[in-house]
């Protein structure tokens, strides 16, 4: 018997998400690259993120930042056509939201009329008014604290944030500012569990977390984590529910097995001429050249 747990059936907005941050409801938060990804999640989560880990996860690159505004639009536009009943979200690229606020709207309402619900940008005071521009255009904005990946080599790697006093005390002050600018919730990655908890309760949007403890209003991890896809070493914080590399594989060899053993494609995998018209094809000669 297969286990599936499915979402409430109502269509999932941002009001919605206020409302269940109030009711204490937990949010599910998901990525999505492509068409089959999201059709997995949709129905199972409540916010599809197209992220720009898509880098990563899919293109072979070493972390985020080669990740341009062409390639989150092509993958934005297979997760839309979709039609997701969870809330779409796309991120804002690397330098897709830092040269100035008319460049942001533009790059944002691209993403807006490709099918997102909203965008998500990281990064705290400094992005406060490109925030403000967004959301005065009426396009919602996720934020993000933290661990921000397009930071990483001003964070020399990828580390936990928060540890130092100064460090935790600046993220609750952005926490609030993008708040105050009209951000409708924040991703909260890598940072300690207290400062997560902190974060949370002091605030009035909801809160998603990323290795930030279980107290923030939501979880997310990237779907190919989850199911086990990726190789290699795997952050702390990442419980993997398949060994979903190693299944693929032995599926595909399986498959290629047959192959090599004449065993695919079985009679019944076959398509049959019309009867009578083998025996017409068995005459056939090719004609003499003239």
């Amino acid at each position: 018997m297969s286990y599936i747990s499915e979402r409430p059936v109502e269509r999932v907005t941002i009001p919605v998400l206020q409302r269940w941050r109030g009711e204490g409801r937990t949010i599910v938060m998901t990525t999505a690259y492509d068409a089959v990804s999201a059709r997995i999640a949709d129905p199972i989560v409540d916010i599809v993120l197209v992220g720009d880990s898509v880098g990563n996860v899919c293109l072979g690159f070493d972390n985020t930042l080669p990740v341009s505004m062409t390639m989150m639009n092509h993958h934005l536009e297979a997760v839309a056509r979709t039609r997701p009943h969870s809330l779409l979200i796309a991120d804002m690229p690397f330098l897709s939201f830092h040269l100035s606020p008319e460049e942001t709207i533009r790059n944002a309402g691209g993403l807006v009329q490709r099918g997102a619900d909203a965008v998500k940008l990281e990064g705290g005071a400094k992005r406060v008014e490109m925030v403000r521009a967004l959301v005065d255009c009426e396009i919602p904005v996720m934020g993000h604290l933290g661990l921000t990946p397009q930071s990483v080599n001003v964070m020399g790697g990828f580390k936990v944030q928060g540890r130092k006093a100064d460090d935790a005390l600046r993220l609750l002050d952005d926490a609030h500012r993008l708040q105050e600018a009209g951000c409708f919730a924040l991703v909260l990655e890598g940072i300690p569990a207290e400062l997560a908890a902190r974060a949370t309760e002091s605030l009035n949007i909801p809160t998603i977390g990323i290795g930030a403890g279980p107290s923030c209003s939501g979880q997310v991890l990237v779907f190919h984590d989850v199911l086990g896809l990726t190789e290699g070493n795997r952050p702390k914080f990442v419980r993997t529910y398949l060994t979903g590399f190693q299944l693929l594989q032995e599926a595909l060899s399986r498959w290629a097995d047959d192959v090599r053993k004449g065993a695919f494609p079985a009679p019944n995998e076959s398509y049959r001429l019309p009867e009578g018209l083998a025996d017409e094809i068995a005459k056939w000669a090719p004609s003499k050249s003239t």
